[in-house]
């Protein structure tokens, strides 16, 4: 059907360079004329002592909800909290912009709050809620919101400069045939990321279980084995010695320089600039490159590390995620390091452990107090040490039986991402007028109400960058 769909009879100029030619009979106007933003906030002096659902960019990717809101008191909420959401409303992004969150909220049925990172739209009269929010979630709008922004390390547009885009808005009745079209198609689209979902999460469980039995049992199955003393661990060949992470390694905390996003310190051709999110962005073991680079005054101001040291992200929503860099650079503080390692460890070895210990880690910071891993928690992690030239053989095994499936979980990761892609080429070229959907909208069937739902561990590959309280001492350069 959408391979059937063609253009408009007549079209005219918008006068807006991002939307070139709309349809003849569509209106063009500014952004503020045509929804209400941020009609409702919460003054500090009203907040409820009572829970609520709150709900953050780390949330939100364009169209996606990849967790769900999470219930907080305001008396310890984040002081950002303070956007009510209702149903019907549109929320977009306005700080990250390069995330391009925006969600429709049309299905919680009670009002949320959200941060003051977001936008709230609501639609005004002759307007349907889920046009608005197809019309915001496009290509177009969300690249223009992104070229518009001010600032470097964390993008942000001013909500003044949000209500004087130029939106293109056709009548109601076309309205209602574009979003029954979109919706339909959304579903689908939909429900196939959530079949691919259900397949990378068998493929990753698949080899994490590999990993975790040759890194807590060995590779000989007739091996004799004691227990570890270690819940989590259980039995472990009996050769095998039970070991602090301090007592083969150095565990130190990366440094990020202050103001973040300042230009005197980022964004310079000095160190490579190594992030959580370089950490996080693939299932590669290796580190081999970085996507930005301090400049010489903010080397000064972080950590140093050298060629092979082993990394562990520390905070934010991706901790607990292992990688060995293969370049010279500067850590954040969202990131540990591994340094003076034991000559008989085995960096690689564990890599691999570390990356069967990330739900425990997580784990223990959601029942401790700790708002993240320090040094002193990383520290005194129990590892599993099997003499050298079996950490050797494990290693070499895991890495020839692991990669085959890392590399299908890669696939089908790739193939999540094209039907994302096309789901925003399509929603790009309706709201925009490109193709004409409605005699295909008025053929569809009746359908249930509501999104496919998506795992909610489908989550942002942006990793939190804020980081969490420095508690390591003053950055220094590191050797391995």
């Amino acid at each position: 059907m959408i391979h059937d769909l063609k253009a408009y009879p007549a079209y005219k100029d918008s006068g807006v360079p991002w939307l070139g030619r709309v349809p003849e009979h569509w209106t063009t106007k500014p952004l503020k004329r045509w929804v209400r933003i941020n009609a409702a906030v919460l003054p500090e002096t009203t907040l409820p002592q009572c829970e609520f659902r709150y709900l953050d960019i780390g949330a939100v990717e364009t169209g996606f909800l990849t967790r769900r809101p999470c219930m907080l008191r305001f008396e310890g909420s984040p002081s950002r909290a303070r956007r009510i959401v209702r149903k019907g409303d549109t929320i977009v992004s306005t700080v990250r912009t390069y995330l391009k969150a925006v969600y429709f909220v049309a299905d919680d049925a009670e009002d949320l709050i959200c941060s003051t990172g977001f936008a709230v739209l609501t639609p005004q009269l002759a307007t349907l809620p889920k046009f608005v929010s197809y019309l915001v979630q496009s290509s177009p709008f969300t690249d223009r919101v992104t070229a518009d922004s001010v600032g470097i390390a964390y993008p942000a547009i001013a909500e003044s400069r949000l209500g004087s885009f130029n939106v293109v808005v056709p009548p109601l009745p076309e309205q209602g045939a574009i979003v029954r079209f979109l919706n339909h198609y959304d579903r689908k689209i939909r429900r196939y990321i959530r079949g691919k979902q259900k397949s990378a999460k068998l493929l990753d469980e698949e080899r994490l279980a590999i990993i975790h039995r040759a890194v807590t049992r060995g590779l000989d199955p007739n091996v004799r084995l004691k227990h570890s003393g270690v819940g989590w661990l259980g039995d472990v060949p009996e050769h095998w010695q039970i070991a602090q992470v301090r007592s083969v390694a150095q565990v130190v905390r990366g440094g990020t320089p202050r103001p973040a996003g300042s230009p005197v310190y980022f964004h310079g051709d000095a160190e490579p600039w190594i992030t959580v999110g370089e950490l996080t962005k693939d299932r590669d073991m290796y580190l081999c490159s970085t996507a930005t680079r301090l400049t010489a005054v903010g080397v000064e101001r972080s950590r140093t590390v050298l060629p092979g040291t082993l990394l562990l992200t520390n905070s934010g929503a991706t901790l607990g995620v292992p990688k060995i860099t293969m370049i010279r650079g500067c850590i954040n503080d969202g990131v540990a390091a591994f340094l003076r390692v034991h000559p008989e460890v085995n960096k690689e070895y564990l890599y691999f452990f570390w990356t069967t210990q990330t739900p425990h880690l997580r784990a223990w910071v959601d029942l401790g107090a700790q708002p993240n891993l320090n040094t002193q928690i990383i520290g005194g992690w129990p590892v599993p040490m099997p003499p050298p030239l079996e950490q050797q053989a494990i290693a070499d095994w895991v890495g020839s039986h692991a990669h085959g499936v890392t590399r299908s979980v890669d696939a089908v990761q790739r193939e999540i991402g094209l039907l994302r892609e096309h789901r925003t080429r399509l929603i790009a070229d309706v709201v925009t007028g490109k193709l004409d959907v409605r005699e295909a909208a008025a053929r569809l069937p009746e359908e249930a109400e509501g999104p496919e739902p998506l795992d909610e561990d489908e989550a942002l590959s942006v990793a939190d960058e804020e980081p969490a309280d420095d508690l390591d001492a003053t950055p220094r350069e590191a050797g391995v």
